[in-house]
């Protein structure tokens, strides 16, 4: 498997299966890089109905006739805007894909879609582990949660470190503590000033607890 970061809190998954990606913010993405061409898209996740989180689904899953994944109301939102492909699910539920099990996991967060002056409602936000070739933990926007211990030893963690509006670094310090994953990649942080961090004392510190920490730069792909 092969782990892309995109900038912000989107990656590219690519299995011997399909293609995986979370979270597609690309359009006004100041950290997407530039002249990054996307390979043929099979599944989208979406983690909650945030701008910067929702992205450019719309488009992406029209141009690849991709499969989006969200929970039941941000995927009723998008088959109003014309998407044709949407499994809706829920914190705690499951299901066999082709790429493996996929299980939607809680977050401490919103997931209000904001559509000019409106706010429409997007369900509860979430994060997903993906049972594959490794079991991949992809936390969306999320506050420190007791919860993450119930995700104990999964292969790689994804996890926001920016402070603000999800965990800071200390407390991403806390969720690796309780996940004891075999690797942590940093994400939702530098996109703007308000989620500023010290990356380089998030992997100090993990590296403490005997976690790989893998700093992606924006468009830096590793094999898993």
């Amino acid at each position: 498997m092969r782990v892309t970061f995109l900038g912000h809190a989107v990656f590219l998954l690519e299995t011997n299966k399909k293609n995986i990606l979370i979270d597609p913010f690309i359009t006004g993405n100041p950290s997407f890089p530039k002249n990054f061409s996307l390979p043929k898209i099979d599944y989208i996740l979406v983690t909650h109905g945030h701008g910067d989180h929702i992205g450019d689904t719309v488009e992406l899953s029209e141009e690849f006739n991709a499969t989006v994944i969200s929970n039941f109301e941000i995927c009723s939102y998008l088959q109003s805007k014309g998407v044709k492909k949407v499994h809706p699910m829920h914190i705690g539920g499951a299901t066999n894909f082709e790429f493996g099990k996929l299980k939607m996991t809680p977050a401490l967060h919103g997931s209000g879609i904001i559509e000019g002056h409106d706010i429409i409602y997007g369900g509860n936000p979430g994060g997903f582990v993906i049972y594959g070739e490794k079991s991949i933990y992809h936390a969306g926007d999320t506050g420190l949660t007791k919860d993450m211990e119930l995700l104990k030893g999964v292969d790689i963690a994804l996890l926001p470190i920016g402070g603000n509006f999800v965990m800071d670094v200390d407390d991403a310090v806390k969720a690796v503590e309780f996940i004891q994953p075999k690797m942590v990649i940093p994400m939702h942080y530098n996109t703007w000033d308000v989620i500023k961090a010290d990356v380089d004392r998030f992997k100090l510190e993990v590296e403490k607890l005997n976690v790989n920490c893998v700093v992606l730069r924006p468009g830096e792909s590793l094999e898993v």
